[in-house]
This record gives structure tokens, C-alpha cells and sequence, in this order.
């Protein structure tokens, strides 16, 4: 595939057709994108992880006999901790001062599952979905490792942004068709 730079300089994106690739120099290498001359505005993005076990594993989780301890309240941890350092974990997102991250942990023991959803809020030059994204994933796989003990077949199931508000493109929110 050839890269199409149509003009670009060294700070440009590159087009392979279209939309444009804005993580991509005019020699098609990967580049921190340049945010400082956009507005900071309030940004908001809720992400989810689902994670599949037993409902004899989920029902361990409710009732706190877990081998490693409180799951609900380290995966939560796990969830905050991980947003924050977002940047480590994903090459070329920026380094963001979030302002609040929020995480919410249901149980649903009948059904098996595990719902990790995390809102990330900030006032930025860029959004906040990967550390939405970072923090549900990281809290997923908490819960994994906090119940690997009772059950090594528990599966990450998916890991979804949900909605994301501010910013130049405005509101967008999943819905069934995403």
C-alpha cells in the first residue's frame, strides 16, 4: 500500500484515500500528534469491560470469598490506577491531568459476569477514551487474576467505549448497531 501524502510537510497527516491518518507523518511514521494549539474543553469518555466466569465464581465475588481478597475493590483500584498512566501503556497517547476517573463493578452471579465500566473526565487539548478504555481493561484483568485461583477459565469478553462527549466532534454514544 502506498502512502499519498498530498503536500504534507513534516507535521502533516498522511491520506491512504481517506479519512486521514493523523498519527502518521508525511513519510508514513508514526508520530505523536500535535494538540497545543487546540482549545482545552471539559471531555468525558465511559468505557466497559465484561468479564465471562462461572456463576459459582461470580457468586465467590459477591460473597467475598475470593483466595486473593476483595475483588470489586482492588479491580477498582486496578481501574483508577491504570487511567491514570495511560500514556505508559499507549505509545502515542498524550499524557492527560485527569481530573476524575469514576469506576463502577456489577456482579451479575446468575449470569456469570463481571461489568467493569470506567468514566474518565478531564479539561484537555485531546480526549479521554483511552483512559476510559485503559482503566475498564485493567480492571477486567484484575478480576481475572483475583479469581485465577477458583477458575482459570474466565474470559475477557470485550472492552468497548460507550460514549465520549466534548472536543471537536462533539457527542457520540454506542448504540445497537455499533
Amino acid at each position: 500500500m502506498t502512502l499519498m501524502n498530498h503536500d504534507a510537510t513534516d507535521n502533516d497527516t498522511v491520506s491512504m484515500g481517506s479519512p486521514l491518518l493523523t498519527h502518521l507523518d508525511a513519510q508514513g511514521r508514526a508520530h505523536m500528534v500535535d494538540v497545543g494549539e487546540k482549545p482545552r474543553t471539559d471531555r468525558v469518555a465511559v468505557a466497559k469491560a465484561v468479564v465471562r466466569m462461572s456463576p459459582a465464581t461470580a457468586a465467590a465475588i459477591v460473597a467475598g470469598d475470593a483466595p486473593k481478597g476483595d475483588v470489586i475493590g482492588t479491580a477498582r483500584l486496578a481501574a483508577i490506577q491504570a487511567a491514570k498512566r495511560t500514556d505508559e501503556w499507549i505509545p502515542l497517547a498524550h499524557t492527560l491531568p485527569l481530573d476524575a476517573v469514576d469506576v463502577d463493578i456489577e456482579v451479575d452471579a446468575p449470569a456469570g459476569a463481571v461489568s467493569v465500566v470506567t468514566t474518565a473526565r478531564v479539561r484537555a487539548r485531546t480526549g479521554v477514551e483511552m483512559e476510559a478504555m485503559v482503566g475498564c481493561a485493567a480492571g477486567a484483568l484484575c478480576v481475572y487474576d483475583m479469581v485465577k485461583g477458583i477458575e482459570r477459565g474466565v474470559v475477557l469478553e470485550r472492552v468497548e467505549l460507550l460514549e465520549k462527549r466534548g472536543g471537536r466532534s462533539g457527542t457520540w454514544r454506542r448504540n445497537d448497531e455499533d
